[in-house]
């Protein structure tokens, strides 16, 4: 049977990753959108979620691709219509938002799913295995890049809720909580507020496993040389780097894996298995390690950010 689904907010993210990605995968059809400011060609088209909502027969789920901030009362919408919801990520603005949802979820019988795209890279499983037979020494990520380029006018990433730099940091904190074999927890964070600004442009922080390892993560919006996105672990195997978000694998320094992107693929695909059984999928472990360095961060005021 078909999944059919619906976006909320056809913005960038939905049109460079989600339409095409579901175009892709067997089994699922985007049947149409509910967007603002968009529309798109071929599937019906509506201005508000109510709108989308008073027509049910059109589609079985919705893809919330929505800044997180009021995202809640929208999955509370579509769940009470007895819709199938994926949630893009951040899964919401609270950490404790997020979980009433799932109670909905079950009460209606239909699937919750909390994504994380980096957990689709194809590095990111090779990388999981490797680890869980090796004792990891130490762990380093580094999550960088230009803030000016890949959130252009995207305002409501700088406001609470938004997670600032934490936005893309997130997806690095997404493969350290799949590939580690222990949790790990925050001991230190430090974060660089642009002074006309309300959310974080830089992060460092330190986490600890509980046995000593020390794993320590550098996040930074100001790379304007190119892309960082490597977390490294040395192990008594040797030495593992997760490269490019997830694309490539290198153990000592040796290639082992290099695919081409196909996380949003992934994502639906598995989408469309938990919506045949109405299951839910909500790890919210990323989420709650950026409500941790919110809670333990040491704020440090850096010069204005100003686009233009």
């Amino acid at each position: 049977m078909t999944l059919r689904v619906a976006i909320l907010g056809l913005g960038k993210i939905a049109r460079d990753q989600h339409v095409p990605s579901i175009a892709a995968v067997d089994g699922v059809e985007l049947t149409a959108v509910a967007s603002r400011n968009a529309s798109l060609e071929g599937v019906a088209c509506f201005s508000t979620l109510d709108e989308l909502l008073a027509r049910p027969d059109l589609f079985d789920a919705v893809a919330l691709c929505t800044p997180p901030q009021g995202r809640n009362e929208q999955a509370s919408a579509v769940l009470s219509a007895g819709k199938h919801v994926l949630l893009e990520k951040s899964p919401g603005a609270t950490v404790s938002e997020v979980r009433p949802l799932e109670a909905l979820a079950r009460e209606k019988g239909v699937a919750l799913f909390a994504t994380w795209h980096s957990r689709f890279a194809p590095a990111v499983e090779p990388a999981r295995s490797f680890l869980a037979s090796t004792t990891v020494r130490s762990v380093r990520i580094e999550w960088k890049e230009d803030v000016r380029k890949w959130h252009p006018g995207q305002e409501w990433i700088w406001e609470p809720g938004g997670l600032g730099v934490f936005d893309p940091g997130i997806n690095a904190l997404s493969i350290l909580t799949a590939i580690l074999p222990r949790p790990v927890f925050l001991t230190r964070s430090d974060l660089s507020f642009p002074e006309n600004r309300a959310a974080p442009i830089a992060a460092s922080m330190t986490f600890s496993d509980g046995h000593g390892v020390p794993v320590e993560a550098e996040f930074d919006w100001r790379e304007t040389r190119g892309e960082i996105w490597n977390i490294m672990v040395e192990t008594d195997a040797g030495s593992l780097i997760v490269a490019d978000g997830g694309k490539r694998m290198l153990v000592d320094g040796a290639l082992r894996l290099d695919e081409p992107d196909r996380e949003y693929a992934g994502i639906y695909r598995r989408f469309a298995e938990l919506a045949a059984g109405g299951r839910i999928n909500v790890d919210l472990s990323p989420l709650q390690h950026v409500a941790d360095a919110f809670l333990l961060g040491r704020r440090h005021v850096v010069e204005a950010f100003v686009e233009a």
